[in-house]
């Protein structure tokens, strides 16, 4: 099977294994597929393949809805097991989706290799701008987190607003390659502008 033959069978499969939760539903995973190849295509050496898979599978069994890197790994070798894909690529793929989270902050692995690199870069720049933005009060309003919850004293209870500061505003920093860096200058100023103008509004100075 040629390896355009088996992207367009793995895009099928994804579509049909997401979590419905639309801040990481299939427009998600096409749009960091598409940020991924745009980034590989300018950094000299990754293997195109691996990133297109990887960038694909990369929100399969997501953690954030109870998964555990062992059910992401058996479901992604089952997946890419029935597509033929050799064995090497099966492993690297699921490197890269165990090591790709941001895990809270909590994730200090730094990926080894470019592929991985890449896909975490496209991943972290759909966390952050305009769409960023919007996926952030999704994710919000489906977990029913408050938008704001201003002097609040309770570390428990986190609020969207909040999570701006612990994940969202340390993204730009934390891209890997060249190309990664220069996508988020732009969606890093988009999201200061807008936090801005929240706490404009929220004391209506404007």
């Amino acid at each position: 099977m040629s390896h355009e033959k088996i992207i367009e069978k793995l895009k099928e499969t994804v579509k049909n294994n997401l979590q419905k939760e639309t801040s990481h539903d299939w427009w998600h995973v096409l749009r960091v597929y598409n940020n991924a190849l745009s980034i590989a295509k300018k950094e000299e050496g990754a293997n195109i393949f691996i990133v297109e898979i990887a960038s694909l599978l990369h929100d399969i069994a997501d953690h954030k809805f109870g998964h555990t890197d062992n059910d992401r790994a058996l479901i992604i070798t089952n997946i890419l097991e029935n597509l033929k894909i050799e064995p090497s690529i099966i492993e690297e793929v699921i490197y890269i989706a165990n090591n790709l989270s941001f895990k809270g902050g909590k994730n200090t692995h730094k990926i080894k290799t470019l592929e991985g690199q890449i896909v975490q870069d496209a991943d972290r720049l759909d966390a952050i701008g305009a769409i960023g933005i919007a996926r952030t009060f999704a994710y919000g309003s489906f977990v029913n987190r408050p938008f704001y919850l201003p002097d609040n004293q309770n570390p428990n209870e986190i609020d969207t607003i909040s999570h701006f500061y612990e994940k969202l505003l340390l993204l730009k920093d934390r891209m890997n390659t060249k190309t990664g860096k220069e996508k988020a200058i732009k969606r890093h100023e988009t999201m200061e502008i807008y936090l801005r103008n929240f706490y404009d509004e929220w004391n209506g100075k404007i």
